[in-house]
């Protein structure tokens, strides 16, 4: 075996492409965009390294042209699922057993190619399954290099934690994996995301079934057949598409379960939280539940806020990528005093922007996922309307005739507990609330406990003091806080992701803070000059 100390330097983030007209990055994407908008992909099962077909398919459909199919997907059942554990488990020991440096190199590799080569691929998939535009793709695709980079980085500072040792006595820990598999779900807004949740396990020794989102399963089986490209031994992760009530019925319910991971809505988080509760005794071990799930996100207004760049993150903040990023912002909290230009500001801007094809690349908003997403929004809209609590400020409209296309839309409500002020819906609409200045306080107590949420949120001031005193009222509001910046765009290694409450348990994805939830330490005491005593000094008598 070698005897080297192997280190990883702290990496880098992944820079962005520009994709400026007349690059070289821009002309290879606009080619592989052609290229995958005219074949319709043939998606299997992954299990055990092997395609599995299944008579069960979906239709996966472009969310801008809901009538272009760019893939078919089977579908996982019990047979398939039960034979996703066996392979997991039967993959355990060696993976577990592989020197730590080579497990790494597949994930570095990844992520080299990643950046590299398969860039396109990942970034066009991305775009035209998820409805992604050019630039939410690129800082999507460079985040997923940058977890593989700073998970494998997390793992070597967690393995160099070591207890203290005294004269004679030498302890030692070491980090194993968990005894069992991993159940990894996934979501469609991030392909990131659907990444890292089997892949961060994996890295410190774990063994996973992975479920992704059936609205992103193009993305994550390009990703899935990378990792095998850089050597990921078979059945390390069973890539399984599937329903989620067989992920529960099958998996979630199964006694090795050692831990789950997930991103999704509150309600699933906590039905997993309630099974698993019910049936504690059932499983080998206590698995560990980590998740992610909804917000109520908020940028939050002082009297002394700069309006220009407060106008622009409302904009940005809440309808890239329509709205449907975790940390999208959904509510505002403006004081009447800078109401007067804040508004025509949002109408201007708001109406500015481009809805449409995201392979037109001027487009800076497209389709929310699917027709559920677009039933939602439109429900939420149609309420507003009708409702002499809002006023449509900006937008407002819909159309799903060719694609789920939902207008960013501003909505002005005279109470912050109507239900778009408190309520997730996960779509391009932000509900205002415009309060009296000298309610500042009240005010901060109702964003701090309207909604049950507390993921990302962001307040505007110039005033230093008013600056401490919002930070203080709204510290438990979020895992995420932003200071005269939009509510969005963290960024893996510098501004660490997740949020508490109702929004998640805040294992802070691609930190030692998530990694570590992925291994059970094992201590070791070693004496070297072991006693043969019985007696203890003090029995002696005098």
């Amino acid at each position: 075996m070698p005897n080297a100390y192997f280190t990883i330097d702290r990496p880098q983030n992944d820079p962005f492409l520009g994709y400026l007209p007349g690059s070289p990055e821009r002309a290879a994407l606009k080619e592989e965009l052609e290229k995958q908008a005219n074949q319709v992909v043939k998606i299997p099962l992954i299990i055990g390294g092997k395609e599995v077909w299944t008579d069960r398919t979906i239709q996966v459909t472009m969310p801008h042209d809901h009538h272009h199919v760019i893939a078919e997907c089977c579908m996982a059942g019990e047979a398939e699922l039960k034979m996703a554990i066996d392979a997991a488990l039967a993959a355990k020991a060696d993976w577990e057993e592989m020197p730590w440096e080579h497990r790494s190199a597949i994930f570095l590799k990844a992520a080299d190619l990643i950046t590299g080569p398969y860039r396109k691929v990942l970034n066009a998939s991305t775009m035209l399954g998820q409805s992604k535009t050019v630039f939410q793709a690129e800082i999507d695709i460079a985040e997923l290099a940058d977890f593989l980079r700073f998970g494998v980085w997390s793992a070597q500072e967690i393995f160099q934690d070591q207890p203290a040792s005294s004269q004679g006595i030498w302890n030692r820990q070491d980090y194993r994996p968990l005894d069992g598999f991993i159940c990894a779900i996934s979501p469609f807004n991030f392909t990131s995301i659907g990444g890292n949740l089997p892949t961060a396990p994996a890295i410190v020794g774990n063994v996973s079934l992975w479920k992704p989102s059936r609205t992103a399963v193009l993305s994550n089986y390009y990703y899935m057949k990378l990792l095998m490209w850089c050597g990921l031994p078979a059945g390390v992760i069973n890539f399984v598409p599937c329903s989620g009530s067989d992920m529960s019925k099958y998996v979630v319910s199964h006694p090795k379960m050692a831990g789950f991971h997930f991103t999704g809505s509150t309600a699933v988080f906590q039905s997993v939280w309630k099974q698993v509760g019910e049936n504690i005794a059932s499983y080998a071990n206590y698995p560990r539940l980590v998740g992610e799930t909804g917000g109520k996100d908020y940028i939050f207004a002082h009297p002394s806020a700069d309006v220009q760049p407060l106008a622009a993150a409302l904009v940005r903040g809440s309808f890239e990528y329509q709205g449907q990023k975790c940390s999208a912002c959904s509510r505002a909290f403006i004081p009447a005093s800078l109401w007067p230009q804040v508004e025509p500001l949002l109408k201007e801007l708001t109406a500015s922007l481009k809805v449409g094809d995201v392979r037109e690349f001027d487009t800076f908003m497209a389709a929310v996922i699917d027709q559920a997403s677009f039933e939602t929004c439109k429900g939420y809209l149609d309420r507003a309307k009708a409702s002499p609590e809002c006023e449509i400020v900006a937008g407002g409209g819909y159309d799903d005739s060719k694609g789920w296309f939902v207008e960013p839309t501003v909505i002005r409500c005279s109470s912050p507990y109507y239900e778009s002020m408190v309520q997730e819906i996960f779509g391009p609409i932000v509900s205002i609330y415009v309060y009296d200045d000298d309610k500042l306080d009240e005010t901060l107590h109702i964003c701090d406990t309207a909604s049950p949420y507390a993921l990302t949120g962001a307040i505007f001031a110039q005033d230093r003091q008013a600056i401490v005193k919002m930070e203080r009222a709204l510290r438990n509001s979020c895992g995420n806080f932003y200071i005269n910046d939009k509510c969005t765009g963290a960024v893996v290694g510098q501004q660490p992701f997740g949020g508490a409450r109702a929004s998640g348990t805040n294992d802070k994805a691609g930190t030692s803070l998530n990694i570590i939830r992925w291994v059970s330490a094992h201590a070791v005491k070693e004496a070297f000059c072991p006693s043969p005593a019985i007696a203890y000094p003090y029995m002696s008598q005098p």
